[in-house]
């Protein structure tokens, strides 16, 4: 289905050239005089290069609809990454590259959900936060409470994060995905 460039939002994908691509960025470029220009930063869905595309108002391009499948991870076997979906009982695998630094939020029987396009799995979205138990911990220096003080500790799948002094190995603390940044202690 063709849809007017326009209407492009990020997070929506759309085919071009037979390539995949998802929105990241929109902006909309209305100059003085002359006609309207949509610049999109996008990132192709089989590549993960990211690149900036520039139509004139009106164009179209041809708009995707990903399937979406929630499954368990499972493990990792040191090049690929183990799920399974708990409806069908398939066991899709995962470059482990794909993930980049996101693969430091993974814990077994997390859930998480896959995209794909006509049986080819192009992403996936992690829930907007994970619970992960402190495992090693900076020492808190003691007088240093000027200016929300704040330390390094390394969580149990190795990410490394800053968080306020009063947590401490053992605790569990809950991390948003987006940025890596501490929300709470749970």
């Amino acid at each position: 289905m063709a849809i007017d460039v326009n209407q492009l939002r990020k997070g929506t994908t759309f085919t071009e050239d037979n390539q995949l691509f998802k929105v990241i960025d929109y902006q909309h470029i209305k100059p003085g005089r002359g006609s309207a220009t949509i610049r999109v930063k996008v990132r192709n869905l089989r590549s993960g290069s990211i690149v900036e595309m520039t139509y004139p108002s009106g164009n179209t391009v041809q708009d995707i609809r990903l399937d979406n499948t929630e499954v368990e991870y499972l493990y990792d076997d040191g090049e690929f990454l183990n799920f399974i979906d708990n409806q069908t009982f398939e066991q899709p695998q995962l470059r482990r590259d794909v993930f980049d630094e996101d693969f430091n939020y993974l814990k077994p029987g997390m859930v998480i959900r896959l995209s794909s396009y006509e049986g080819e799995i192009l992403d996936y979205e992690l829930p907007s936060s994970v619970d992960l138990e402190v495992v090693e911990s900076e020492m808190a220096v003691t007088g240093d409470t000027a200016n929300n003080p704040s330390k390094k500790v390394t969580l149990e799948t190795g990410r490394v994060v800053r968080v306020p002094m009063f947590v401490n190995v053992g605790d569990v603390i809950r991390i948003k995905t987006e940025d890596g940044s501490y929300m709470t202690r749970v």
